[in-house]
């Protein structure tokens, strides 16, 4: 001890220095703590809002909803934009993240209480020397900033944040205060979870859940070392070190973070010497409305949601923010199936399509009403352009001079196409990308459980991202001799036996039957067989001029009301040709219609929602299924009697054989296809599952021309027949290989036919309740 200096000091020398320091000193400390108690106050309202208790215990974070599957898979989400938020707990957190995440980012997060002096020290230190050694940040203070990011709300501005410095000052007194609410109120664990759900990952992730899904297709606690360390890289800068568009940043940023665990004793030198070298490996998936599974499915439930909550006092926007549990009736598993269904069958089509125009357009029309040559119709794409919304922009600019719109979307402009190969970057003008697109088939298809109504497997297109447009839902199309049952059923429930016989000879319709002129419709080959026909071969071999006679016998009106009864919500035209399938109907509502014959004449409410829950689990809406009987257990049984007949020898739907479905399984099925080939449909039933396939060009220009290429045997069933292969092949999925219920007192004789060599089989008396009957007993039989 200097003995001078303290008789220096204890003779008052520095006293005068000694009292002016602690007099700036107590100032300091006095207008400090003034500073915070008026920042707490908003004082004068010159620092905005500080978040109340309330707050912090109930951040106003926006949280995605989450759309579920019956076996429990998120299959998609709906957010806003940087507000996809998937929280988790902190047991969810891998132990190797929060030793990469501790090291990198807050190294004395156990021992701080909220703000590390050391680390304010050293930045502080930095500013003087002007020597930048790294942030002060702690955990707590940056999620208290994410508290405050998510309150895009101007009451949280005062005076002060006009004037720069002032700003900037307030904004970090703000986090500090907020960060030693955090710290006296929540535990350690509590705070690294609030931190790891409010964090950007980049690529639309929010939160740890998001990121770990998005980069790699994993749950949190399935993170391997080294991708903890490259998300905990992220944090510094998302945008920067995202691996996907800047893997050399990102990389390097990742090795710095194994670097501070090596340093930490988190890692063995020789373990970050061997993590340092290992690739980058993504298995990217970004979530966004244009990718993910059932993306039709999404678009189509999202406006359900919405209503329904509406009704319940929330907003629409809550959809996006709230974190709702959406439970829905598709199974995650047949979904796929149906994707992959899609795909393999849509690119065998698409080639097969292309290889029949080869270098024509396929925008074609017949050269005379009874011609069977094609051509081209002249100004297609310039027509279709004018309905386009570049066309409807470039109009407000160019009013009326349809050749300056023209020659403008004629320039040619870097665009990213669709291919089967995969998206492609090009150079096209929009003209270009018209026809392109115009040349693709499209398809809609749907699963349902006819018992409950739920469905289980719902594909509106191709390509959601390039085909936004639903062929289940939004389409209307002619169903061609899908509609026939209806004109069936009707006959049925008024007195017709399935053994009932119909000749296959021309019906002509007349004045008589309300129209002008004469109307003979023809078979699909144009030829008559004038054999007498059971209803079961007639609708088996979907043949015309049978619906047609039944039609004039019952009348166009009579068949639209039984239509309507079952489902079929659409307009139809009072006109015999009806009996063919003109009326345009959606394939939602004509498998819903389809449904009555399997589900035992009850028409049910086709659901896609089984509950609604919040973020804390409380069911806020269940749904149940919505019956009500409109045909009788015999009528339906009846009629899946008839179009059993179509997947026997001889039947339009044989071909199902190929995909093993009808080996130990009953099927009944219909196809359908229109005049010029354009739509082609098959519907197939079993017991417990039903599905619908629909296939065509976006316009009905489009379109195969011959009914060789274009029948719903061949553009339709073959992807029912995939998607029903795949779900039989799993064994984890409910649905299994079955036979119809036959209602009690129901009598079975297989068919009415004696002769074998008329391709259908002899009766084998299969057993109902009771004996098979013979076949003169028609008054009996089915």
């Amino acid at each position: 001890m200097n003995l001078p200096i303290l008789k220096n000091l204890a003779s008052g020398k520095y006293s005068f220095l000694i009292k002016l320091f602690y007099r700036f000193f107590y100032l300091g400390l006095a207008g400090f703590l003034f500073f915070i108690i008026a920042l707490n106050f908003n004082l004068f309202w010159l620092f905005g809002k500080m978040p109340s208790v309330d707050d912090l215990d109930n951040p106003k974070s926006e949280i995605a909803s989450e759309i579920i599957s019956t076996d429990m898979k998120v299959i998609g989400k709906f957010f806003f934009e940087n507000g996809n938020r998937s929280p988790i707990t902190f047991s969810d957190i891998p132990e190797n993240f929060i030793d990469a995440l501790i090291a990198t980012e807050d190294v004395r997060f156990t021992k701080h209480s909220g703000i590390d002096a050391r680390s304010m020290l050293r930045v502080f230190g930095g500013l003087i020397t002007l020597n930048k050694k790294g942030g002060g940040s702690t955990i707590s203070q940056q999620l208290a900033k994410n508290l405050f990011k998510l309150r895009q709300d101007e009451s949280y501005e005062g005076i002060f944040y006009k004037i720069p410095v002032l700003r900037t000052l307030t904004i970090k007194a703000k986090e500090w205060v907020t960060a030693i609410k955090l710290e006296r109120r929540y535990t350690k664990s509590e705070i690294m979870t609030m931190y790891l759900n409010t964090i950007e990952f980049s690529s639309g992730a929010v939160g740890l859940k998001s990121a770990a899904k998005i980069y790699f297709k994993k749950l949190p606690k399935e993170l391997e070392p080294e991708e903890s360390a490259l998300l905990v890289g992220m944090i510094q800068n998302p945008s920067r070190f995202n691996p996907k568009f800047f893997p050399k940043n990102s990389k390097a940023r990742r090795n710095i973070v194994i670097s501070q665990m090596v340093k930490f004793n988190k890692l063995t030198p020789e373990q970050g010497e061997a993590m340092s070298e290992m690739p980058i490996v993504l298995n990217y998936s970004p979530e966004s409305h244009n990718y993910g599974m059932a993306q039709y499915f999404r678009e189509y439930l999202k406006d359900i949601v919405k209503s329904d909550l509406k009704k319940l006092g929330y907003s629409e926007s809550d959809l996006y923010t709230k974190g709702f549990k959406i439970y829905t009736t598709i199974d995650s598993r047949m979904q796929n199936y149906a994707e992959e269904a899609m795909k393999t069958h849509m690119r065998d089509q698409q080639t097969k399509f292309n290889n029949a125009f080869k270098y024509k357009n396929p925008w074609v029309q017949r050269k005379s009403e009874n011609s069977g040559q094609y051509v081209e119709i002249p100004n297609f794409i310039e027509n279709n352009a004018k309905r386009t919304e570049m066309y409807r922009i470039l109009k407000e600019t160019y009013g009326n001079d349809d050749k300056a719109i023209l020659a403008r979307m004629r320039e040619k402009v870097p665009m990213r196409i669709f291919t089967w190969n995969g998206e492609r970057d090009t150079v096209m003008s929009h003209i270009d990308s018209l026809k392109h697109y115009k040349r693709f088939l499209n398809i809609g298809m749907l699963a349902m459980d006819p018992r409950n109504g739920n469905i289980k497997a719902w594909v509106g297109g191709i390509n959601f991202k390039h085909f936004k447009f639903d062929n289940v839902f939004q389409s209307r199309r002619q169903p061609g001799s899908t509609f026939k049952p209806f004109v069936y059923v009707t006959a049925i429930d008024n007195g017709f036996s399935t053994c009932e016989r119909v000749t296959d000879e021309p019906v002509t319709f007349g004045a008589e039957d309300g129209i002008m002129g004469s109307y003979t419709p023809r078979n699909s080959d144009g030829k008559y067989s004038y054999a007498s026909l059971t209803l079961r071969q007639a609708l088996g071999q979907s043949i015309n001029t049978v619906s047609a006679r039944l039609i004039k016998e019952f009348k166009p009106s009579k068949v639209i009301e039984y239509a309507h009864q079952l489902g079929i919500k659409s307009e139809l035209p009072n006109s015999p040709s009806l009996c063919l399938g003109v009326g345009e109907v959606s394939l939602f509502e004509l498998l819903s219609g389809y449904a009555v014959f399997a589900n035992q004449g009850k028409y049910t409410e086709p659901m896609v929602l089984l509950r609604i829950e919040d973020k804390n689990g409380e069911v806020i809406k269940e749904y149940l299924p919505d019956q009500k009987e409109v045909l009788s257990k015999e009528t339906a049984y009846k009629m899946i009697h008839l179009m059993r007949g179509a997947t026997a020898p001889g039947g339009t739907a044989v071909g199902l054989g190929r995909f093993g479905v009808l080996d130990g399984n009953e099927v009944a099925a219909k196809t359908g296809t229109t005049s010029n080939f354009s739509d082609g449909w098959f519907m197939g039933m079993t017991q417990d599952l039903i599905g619908g396939v629909w296939v065509g060009g976006e316009d009905r220009a489009i379109h195969f021309q011959s009914i060789e290429q274009g029948q719903g045997a061949r553009v339709a069933m073959p992807a029912w027949g995939m998607f029903m292969q795949k779900v039989y092949a799993d064994k984890g999925i409910e649905f299994k290989k079955t036979k119809f219920v036959i209602p009690e007192g129901i009598r079975i004789v297989g068919d009415c036919v004696l002769n074998p060599n008329e391709g259908f089989p002899v009766p084998q008396g299969e057993t109902g309740t009771q004996p098979a009957l013979k076949p003169a007993d028609d008054d009996e039989l089915l």
